[in-house]
């Protein structure tokens, strides 16, 4: 895995035997998704996908965040306009590597899960949480629609009600509570999280990874095999909600650090 994790800079990649760790790093904005951040993670996990010798994936955030989805500050710089084709191009490509990489993937969330962080977290096989951790499906709050997969995830795991209570109030879901629905698999003390996820990961590059990999696949037969046309529903809705008068007001609000002022329009 020497090739090509050298040139990053907003991921950190290491290598410990058969366990690689992608770091989300860019802590100054709780590792918030810039284009960048995207698309060095597919690198990685794509180059991972191809490396033998690479059993378990575990992915992390640098700093008190595991990340808070989309970076708007950048998107707004940026000018991208086209939720569909950023969607498209960067989230659901990296949504779906996840899902169909034939080794374990565990994400170690060592705080806030929001948005299209959110949907990082879910994608993964095994979640370990922090109790400092916290998950939200925060896309209402600035007039969006769920996107990254988390509206098949949630309802996968947590069923409808739990969803979309979720989905249409935004509210943060605290460690304890994610465990209770069934978010995580476990939760540990803050200062164990690193040592917990270390073995878990040893474990599992450790097994029989071929074995699991076929694991993987049959549950996403079973039960995820729509995830690309969700993907693809989600990017749809996502263009309407992001040129819809909310979603302006609740960029504008998020900006100016205030609340937002919806009209439902």
């Amino acid at each position: 895995m020497a090739e090509g994790h050298g040139r990053y800079t907003t991921i950190l990649a290491e290598r410990e035997g058969g366990v690689l760790t992608l770091t989300l790093n860019r802590p100054e904005v709780l590792n918030a998704f810039n284009r960048t951040m995207t698309s060095e993670l597919l690198d990685a996990l794509r180059r991972a996908e191809r490396d033998p010798g690479v059993r378990c994936v575990v992915i992390t955030g640098a700093g008190r965040a595991f990340s808070a989805g989309e970076d708007l500050k950048s998107r707004q710089e940026g000018g991208e306009k086209s939720f569909i084709a950023s969607l498209r191009e960067r989230y659901n490509p990296l949504i779906w590597k996840i899902r169909t990489m034939e080794k374990p993937v565990l994400a170690a969330v060592n705080g806030v899960a929001a948005g299209a962080g959110l949907g990082l977290a879910l994608a993964c096989d095994l979640r370990l949480a922090s109790e400092q951790a916290r998950f939200g499906q925060v896309f209402v709050k600035v007039g969006l629609a769920p996107d990254s997969g988390t509206s098949l995830f949630l309802l996968q795991l947590v069923g409808p009600a739990r969803a979309a209570e979720m989905a249409f109030f935004g509210d943060l879901v605290p460690a304890g509570e994610a465990l209770r629905m069934g978010l995580v698999n476990r939760v540990v003390p803050h200062e164990e999280l690193a040592e917990a996820t270390r073995q878990w990961a040893q474990r599992l590059a450790a097994g029989a990874t071929r074995a699991i990999g076929l694991a993987k696949r049959a549950f996403n037969f079973a039960a995820g095999a729509r995830l690309a046309e969700v993907l693809e529903y989600e990017a749809y809705l996502q263009e309407i909600a992001g040129h819809t008068a909310d979603h302006a007001e609740g960029v504008q609000a998020f900006l100016e650090k205030r609340e937002p002022r919806f009209q439902g329009r």
